[in-house]
């Protein structure tokens, strides 16, 4: 599961480059008149901004339970996430995409290309140090020996993490993009293909923020744990001795490391009151033990005679 402590040194990482390399863009930009390096500097200072409400999600999420919140505030996190998913769209994409339709409307001519390349190879090098703090944090989450990155990535319920991921790999390829269109723009003497960079990078922006609205959407309206782990929490209650028959476990993240599950067990008929309440203690015991994260566990105790009464006519 997620490290907290991982999660914020990738953030932290991200923030503290992204705001040296958003005043870089802007300063280039000026005196170039790039497009495409205006739209990296939005995207820049977007990150920068997305990186402080992910950092103040993890602060909130990680709050004691009181009596409003009887079961914490972890899902505090998700709902910064899919603000951070919002702001990625609509400004991060938007403007950049505006930013480019205006410069084909209107080109200018480029000027001081050298600027330009300073500026990106400096935030290539500054990016590429904060996505290995964030791919670094994401790998940690690694349960399974024969995971992908991609698989990984699907299946973190970090929003710190996978969002700092997605964005730090975004940025680079918006660079690699911004790159290409000064070149061929000086190269070409078009200032149209600087534009045609500022709109890729919109998109490039749209595409990752549509991912992860998907993906705090479906944690926010309560996804439940995967297959694998649900099979492992009925092999758990199944092999309890005084188990006699149990429903498919009801589960639901409340946060990257709380996980809220219900279970309905049916114990053997000839247990006590007394018997009952120690094999729901060991169960709780075996779950907490393989599955940490479960956090609370509900059990709802039924005899093996009462579901014979329920189904007689």
């Amino acid at each position: 599961m997620a490290n907290p402590n991982s999660s914020k040194s990738a953030l932290y990482g991200g923030l503290v480059a992204n705001i040296g390399i958003a005043l870089s863009k802007f300063v280039a930009a000026y005196f170039t008149r790039s497009s495409a390096m205006l739209s990296e500097g939005i995207h820049s200072l977007v990150d920068s901004g997305n990186a402080i409400l992910l950092l103040y999600g993890v602060s909130q999420s990680q709050k004691p339970a009181d009596a409003r919140h009887p079961f914490g505030r972890s899902k505090e996190l998700y709902f910064w996430g899919l603000i951070v998913a919002v702001l990625i769209f609509a400004i991060g994409g938007g403007m950049s995409f505006y930013e480019g339709i205006k410069h084909i409307e209107h080109p200018e001519p480029l000027t001081d290309a050298l600027w330009n390349y300073v500026v990106l190879g400096i935030a290539i090098g500054f990016e590429g140090w904060a996505c290995w703090l964030a791919v670094k944090a994401l790998m940690q989450q690694n349960t399974h020996a024969q995971a992908g990155f991609w698989t990984i990535l699907r299946q973190s319920k970090d929003p710190a993490v996978f969002a700092s991921v997605l964005e730090n790999l975004a940025a680079l390829l918006g660079l690699a993009i911004a790159l290409l269109g000064v070149y061929f723009g000086h190269a070409f003497n078009n200032p149209y293909l600087d534009g045609a960079a500022s709109i890729a990078i919109g998109l490039l922006l749209m595409l990752v923020a549509v991912f992860l609205v998907s993906r705090t959407k479906g944690l926010l309206v309560g996804e439940g744990v995967d297959e694998e782990t649900l099979a492992g929490l009925q092999e758990i209650a199944r092999s309890q001795p005084e188990v006699e028959h149990i429903s498919p476990p009801l589960t639901m993240y409340l946060g990257p490391q709380d996980v809220m599950m219900a279970l309905d067990v049916e114990f053997r008929n000839e247990l006590t009151a007394v018997q009952v309440e120690h094999a729901i203690d060991r169960l709780q015991d075996a779950i907490k033990a393989r599955y940490p994260y479960v956090r609370r566990i509900f059990v709802e105790a039924k005899a093996v005679s009462a579901r014979q009464r329920q189904s007689q006519p």
